[in-house]
């Protein structure tokens, strides 16, 4: 089977590319160029078991949400219910990060229960099997490792974040600028570095990275090169050890497409506002316009409890700059494990957050139904802005449980509403 990418530099039109030529509105054979040259990418079809999704340059910024049990919270059914929800609040893509249970039957059901793209973190299942194999996570072998990676990929994996880019010069680069404010907050990150200075031994994903490409390549999953040493601080922001993983992995980037291999770049975690452009300018630059994957990204440390906001400002912002996948936060981040309400908060924060990005990345394109919107308004067509607006039934429940005295207003301004009043001086000067 040839990947997307393969497909695109023969010029053949895949039924993906034409799937998402269709919901982008953006021309085959343009789109089939930018997944020749690997500034897009599609996650999910067919052969996943999903619908297709495209990610990259001049698409529509897409949102993630994760889910997955923990080692003390392990409930197949409420997974399941989240993948669902997600799915149904407008989340694009759905990562499956499960520690806790039958990883493989949590993963399957997950997969089978949605169809939304699936991607996982193989570190976590390979790093918890060698802890029950074991009873020691630094016994990790090799082959263990691998076997994960492609038990993932049979099972219908649509895109891997893998870490690739953490070696042990960029653990040295941690060690001289004398580690961090957050320390690490990458559950991947952190256990590969445990295991590479425990076993004073190179990360085989970063030392093997040709089999690693060819295992996603067979099965056309996308790899995305994992952000392990992402900053848990808005002072870690942009360290050397944060860019030495982000440079190493723009480099596995390049060397993925020439084998064949879809591929994005992750980034960044925590990020002051000033600070993000500047991650955004980097990644595209060194990696010759790869998909950008962003973690959030949260603008402050001290939005605990309302982090979904902190994070949906950092979206808007990475969305403008020119993100392509931006990873949700929930309420619970920090706190616990997400349940389905956070979920649902998540993603409509962060589709919210995207859309306007994407108003000014798109140049216009997103704005038509704001302009939409905004005439609905001025012409006090209820129904048609329930139709426009991004959670329609939300915002009609709203005002369905505050009804005004008129059909025409709302109770905000009763009997002063400024629309009502001005518009009747206004007719025959009215834009459509």
């Amino acid at each position: 089977m040839k990947t997307q990418i393969e497909q695109a530099r023969e010029g053949y039109i895949s039924e993906e590319m034409q799937a998402v030529s269709q919901s982008e509105i953006i021309e085959q054979g343009i789109l089939c160029g930018k997944i020749a040259e690997g500034t897009v990418v599609i996650i999910g079809g067919k052969h996943h078991g999903s619908q297709a999704v495209g990610v990259g340059e001049g698409l529509a910024s897409k949102v993630n949400a994760s889910i997955g049990t923990s080692t003390d919270i392990i409930d197949i059914g409420l997974e399941k219910e989240k993948a669902r929800a997600a799915q149904e609040s407008g989340a694009d893509t759905l990562m499956e990060l499960s520690v806790g249970g039958d990883l493989d039957m949590i993963r399957r059901e997950v997969i089978a229960a949605t169809s939304l793209p699936v991607g996982t973190v193989p570190l976590y299942q390979a790093f918890r099997e060698a802890t029950d194999k074991y009873g020691d996570p630094n016994k990790l072998t090799e082959e263990l490792l691998f076997d994960v990676i492609e038990r993932q990929c049979a099972d219908g994996v649509a895109f891997m974040a893998i870490h690739c880019g953490i070696n042990l010069y960029t653990v040295e680069r941690l060690n001289k600028q004398g580690y961090r404010y957050g320390g690490l907050v990458s559950k991947g990150g952190a256990t590969m570095v445990g295991w590479m200075l425990s076993n004073q031994r190179e990360n085989p994903l970063y030392e093997k990275f040709d089999r690693v490409v060819e295992i996603l390549k067979k099965y056309d999953t996308v790899l995305s090169l994992g952000n392990g040493l992402r900053a848990g601080a808005i002072a870690d922001s942009l360290d050397r050890a944060q860019i030495q993983e982000l440079i190493i992995n723009c480099e596995l980037s390049e060397d993925a497409r020439k084998m064949g291999c879809q591929v994005m770049v992750e980034g960044p975690g925590h990020v002051p506002l000033d600070e993000i452009e500047t991650s955004i300018i980097l990644e595209k630059k060194m990696s010759g316009g790869a998909p950008y994957y962003m973690l959030g990204p949260l603008v402050t440390d001290v939005g605990a409890g309302y982090d979904h906001i902190t994070a949906a400002i950092g979206i808007a912002s990475s969305s403008r700059y020119g993100a392509d996948l931006l990873c949700y936060i929930t309420p619970a981040e920090h706190l616990a494990l997400p349940n389905v309400e956070d979920v649902i908060t998540g993603v409509k924060a962060a589709k919210v957050a995207a859309h306007a990005g994407d108003i000014v990345k798109l140049r216009g394109l997103a704005g038509k139904r704001d302009l939409a919107m905004s005439l609905a308004r001025r012409d006090l067509n209820w129904n048609k802005q329930f139709e426009l607006a991004l959670y329609g039934k939300d915002a009609r429940c709203i005002r369905d449980s505050r009804m005004p005295g008129s059909e025409h207003h709302c109770t905000m301004c009763g009997d002063f509403c400024a629309l009502e009043n001005a518009n009747k001086h206004f007719k025959g000067k009215v834009k459509v």
